[in-house]
């Protein structure tokens, strides 16, 4: 079965670093994508045109997002019964103490510095692949909450 990856990013450029990177892993992952926290609440609301999205099973999230930032995102899914379970890894530029912290107060599952080097990009998103998407039993879609 395939794995359903929302990236909720506004830059261009890292997320067709994101893409390229997600298209080397030998695993079957489809990928959704969200510019900012507003669109990817609805997203995974099913609002409007995406009525028909699945429930992703790992959301890759940026916290400098425009309309909502990754912050308000967090907070408004980890709050809802609903979604709280699907895990979040945070993806951010940020080197702030203070954005480590309240992300993992906000229930973030990991917290990973972007690199600035496509070999550095692409580890990262091989790491992800083989710990979350090979070696981590992800919930259930419909199951808990």
């Amino acid at each position: 079965m395939a794995i359903e990856v929302l990236i909720v990013e506004d830059n261009p450029g890292d997320v067709r670093l994101l893409q390229e990177a997600f298209h080397n892993l030998e695993n079957l992952i489809h990928l959704h994508l969200a510019e900012d926290g507003v669109a990817a609440m609805a997203f995974l609301k099913r609002e409007g045109v995406q009525s028909q999205s699945p429930r992703p099973d790992l959301i890759i999230l940026d916290l400098n997002l425009p309309k909502m930032n990754g912050r308000e995102f967090l907070a408004l899914i980890k709050a809802d019964d609903n979604l709280k379970m699907v895990p979040i890894i945070i993806l951010s530029s940020s080197e702030a103490d203070a954005d480590v912290s309240l992300s993992y107060q906000l229930h973030a599952n990991c917290f990973l510095r972007k690199p600035t080097q496509w070999d550095a990009f692409d580890a990262i998103v091989r790491n992800i692949g083989a710990f979350w998407l090979a070696k981590t039993r992800l919930p259930q879609q419909g199951v808990g909450a």
